[in-house]
Formats: structure tokens, sequence, C-alpha cells
């Protein structure tokens, strides 16, 4: 039971709730806070407002009277108080009380409440005071607010004109309306908190596809990937794991084809080797050609290795080292190098075009790539042959062939010249010293740099291999 709570509270979703929850509380709790005080506020101001224009009702009419010399009713505070309280009709839970001469004259009800009585507290504080103040109490029978006007004849002081407003009714009111908040606040939180919930999950849907990927992965399966439809963090996390698989499967994939390789091409010199020295005999001539025969083989074997390693490392991020080369002297270097491989009728062509042309590439991997192309057209053409190296540049290209008059590859062979260890049907379709990867090497290379090579050949005609790289000038 503890590790499944355990478990439930580690999951992203339940912490995701949990803080939702936390949040919302708090926002409630401050919510309420700040309408059960903004509601007071309004409750004290109406209430106040209401007292005060009631006093100044009872102003007026003493002042109007008050004006005129000899007025009964200006010198008797006594009519004074019951022709107001006769004229004016208090609003619920306000009441009228009159004090004249110290002592409870009159009140606005006949009915008033037990706080309001002439033998109450409150009425004998009321009865001692003589000037004009606003008051709010807090007593064990309610909340009570008052407004006092003291009246004056002449120079005498003759009574006090009382507006008293018990709140307490009021403020029941207005907690009920805070309870009655409060519980649809709840309620609002407890479905909103259900809501979040199922939505978390939709959201978090896709990290639970990627965690069942990441489990399903071995090294015999690579190949699961996460479908999600959309954008957002969520997405680009997706799409991340998926080109990170991408990757963990082409570098696997390359892993074993490089293992299978290995294995491929090197048995069969180890079993030459192995047998030679197992066949040789004590006769020295016998025995210096079997030592030359391994010596061969294992040149071979060390080509080879090489040659793989080379189409490993192509995969590498730093593969290349990359650098602006002059286009024209690249192309008079590799035509030199060119003819020193065999004799055959060689051509350089348009140098003319790439005058002062720059390109952005590894010399040293460019060369080796041309110059495996070379290699190979020299395997399959006569001395009498011509083989052109040639470049040209456009706007987006910037292309490098080398073209021969040879023997040609069969259009069955073509798809397949530029795979690891491919050899045609008719032998036209060798690497470095015929191990299969000599073309396979200049693809890596032109790949390497995000170009192409494209191929064109006939069986008796020739053919033209041309690399493609993008003008980066």
């Amino acid at each position: 039971m503890k590790k499944s709570l355990i478990r439930l509270w580690s999951q992203a979703r339940t912490q995701i709730l949990v803080w939702y929850i936390v949040l919302m509380s708090g926002s409630t709790v401050v919510a309420i806070g700040a309408i059960r005080h903004t509601l007071f506020v309004e409750l004290d101001a109406r209430v106040k407002n209401s007292m005060y224009q009631e006093l100044e009702e009872f102003k007026r009419l003493h002042l109007e009277h008050r004006l005129i010399e000899g007025d009964t009713l200006a010198e008797n505070a006594a009519t004074l108080f019951d022709v107001f309280l006769s004229r004016n009709v208090p609003e619920d839970d306000e009441f009228y009380i009159t004090i004249l001469d110290g002592r409870f004259y009159d009140a606005s009800s006949r009915a008033l409440p037990k706080l309001l009585q002439p033998d109450g507290q409150l009425v004998k504080q009321l009865e001692k005071i003589t000037l004009q103040e606003f008051r709010q109490n807090a007593t064990s029978e309610g909340e009570i607010v008052y407004l006092t006007y003291p009246i004056y004849v002449g120079e005498r002081f003759k009574g006090v004109f009382v507006v008293v407003h018990i709140t307490t009714g009021e403020r029941e009111e207005v907690q009920d309306m805070l309870v009655a908040i409060t519980n649809i606040m709840l309620w609002v939180l407890v479905i909103a908190s259900v809501i979040a919930w199922l939505t978390a999950g939709r959201i978090l849907k896709p990290l639970q596809s990627l965690t069942k990927a990441a489990r399903s992965i071995s090294e015999s399966d690579l190949t699961q990937r996460i479908v999600i439809k959309g954008n957002g963090e969520v997405m680009e996390l997706a799409n991340t794991f998926n080109d990170m698989m991408e990757r963990l499967e082409q570098a696997f994939t390359n892993q074993r084809q490089f293992t299978n390789d290995i294995g491929h091409e090197l048995r069969t010199p180890i079993t030459i080797i192995r047998g030679h020295l197992e066949l040789m005999g004590d006769d020295p001539q016998e025995q210096r050609e079997a030592i030359a025969l391994v010596i061969d083989e294992l040149d071979r074997m060390a080509s080879l290795v090489n040659d793989l390693i080379l189409l490993a490392k192509s995969e590498q991020p730093a593969f290349l080292r990359l650098e602006l080369i002059a286009l024209e002297l690249l192309m008079a270097e590799l035509y030199a190098k060119a003819q020193a491989i065999a004799p055959r009728q060689w051509k350089l062509e348009g140098q003319d075009a790439i005058a002062d042309v720059q390109i952005y590439g590894d010399r040293y991997r460019l060369t080796q790539a041309v110059m495996n192309l070379v290699l190979n057209a020299t395997q399959h053409t006569n001395p009498i042959d011509l083989i052109s190296l040639g470049a040209n540049i456009t706007n987006t290209e910037v292309q490098i062939w080398v073209e021969d008059t040879g023997e040609g590859i069969a259009p069955e062979d073509q798809p397949h010249i530029f795979k690891r260890f491919s050899r045609g049907n008719h032998h036209q379709i060798r690497g470095i010293e015929g191990s299969g990867l000599g073309l396979a090497i200049v693809q890596s290379i032109i790949h390497a740099h995000g170009g192409t090579i494209r191929l064109q050949s006939n069986l008796g005609t020739g053919s033209t291999f041309t690399i493609v790289l993008p003008n980066n000038r």
C-alpha cells in the first residue's frame, strides 16, 4: 500500500493536480477574504451614509425653525422631536432615539429591541452625550452604530437626537452570503480538480507513450516511435525522442553492418592464410611463396580495415574539416595526381569556368573521393582510353566529374554500385584494390558534404561520375 502511494505521488499527473489544488485553494481563501472585506466595507459605508442622511433631514428641520425668531418649535426641543418622529420613518434595523434634558424622551418605534430599552446600558450612555459623534460598538447582543446630534436652544443644551443602526442582521446576511460563495467555490474547486486531472492525463499521455516506447526498446528493435499531433513542449519532447531513436537506430545499424562487413570480408583472406600456412612444407622456395602470399593477404586485410573505419567515421559529425578551397587549384592538383596513377589519355576540362572560384569543403576528403573515382576509371579502361576530369559551377551547385571511355557499367549493376562490397556481374564495379568499398567511400564523403553523386553509363561507351555539392559561397 505504501509503495502504491509513493508511486502515485511520484507521478507527474498527481503532482500537477496537488499543486493545482494548493494554488486554487490559496486563491479561493484570498478571494473569499477579499470579498468579505469588500462586503463589510460597503455595508459600513451604506449604513453610515443612511445615518448621515437621516441626520441631515433632522438638522434641516431644526435650522428652518431656529431661524425664525420667537418660533415655539425652535424653543421647545420636545415639540421638535415630536414633529420629526411623526414625519419620518426609519429604515429596517434603524431607530431614532431622543434624549431630553439628560433623560430618554421618545423613540421612532414602540417595540424597541432590548439593546435600546430606556433602562438599557446603551441608552444610559447616550443620555450623557453632549457632542456630535459617530461610533460603532460591538455588544453581546449584536453590532450597533450610532450618530448623535446635540440640540441647543440659545446657549442652553436641551437634548440629543440619536440615529441608531443595528447591523447584526445585515452582517449575518453577509456571512450567509459568504458561506454560499464558499460552498460554490468549493464545488467549483472539486469540479475543476476533476477536469484538471483528466486534462493532465491527456496532456501527459505522450509521456506515457514515451515511457512505453523506451521500455520496449531493445538492441534488436529500435523501430519504436511516438506519434503525436499538435504543438507545444510535449510535442517537441516527442520529436526529440524520435530523432534520438533515428540516430540510435542508424548507429546500431552501422555497427551491425560494420561487424557483418568485417566478418564477411576477413573470412576469406584468413582462410587463405591459414590454409597456406598449414600446407607449407620445408622447401625454402615454397616457404618464400607462402610468406609472400600471406603478406599480400595481410596488406589487403589492412586496406580493407582502413576502408571500413573510414566508412564508420563518415557517420560522425567531426568527420569533415571544412575550409575554403580554390576550386581551380584543387582540380589542377587532382589532374596531376591522376596522371601518375596509370598511363591513359588524360584531359582536364572546365578550368576557365572555375577561375577564382572558392568552395567550402574538406580538401583531403574531396581529394580522396575524386581519386577513388579516378582509380576506379583506370581499372576499367585501357591505355588508349580517354579519362577526363572537370568542374563547373552554377548558382546552386558545384559539379566535379570523372568521365572515361572504358567498358561501362551494365544497367542491372548500376543501382547497386555504391553499396558496400558490391561487384557487378561484369566485374566493372571495383573499389580500391578490389575491396568493393571505393564507391561506397566516395558516396559517404559526398553525403557528409551535403551533396550527391550521379552516374551515367552505357556498356561499351564508358561512364561519367558527377559529384554535386551545394554552392555555399
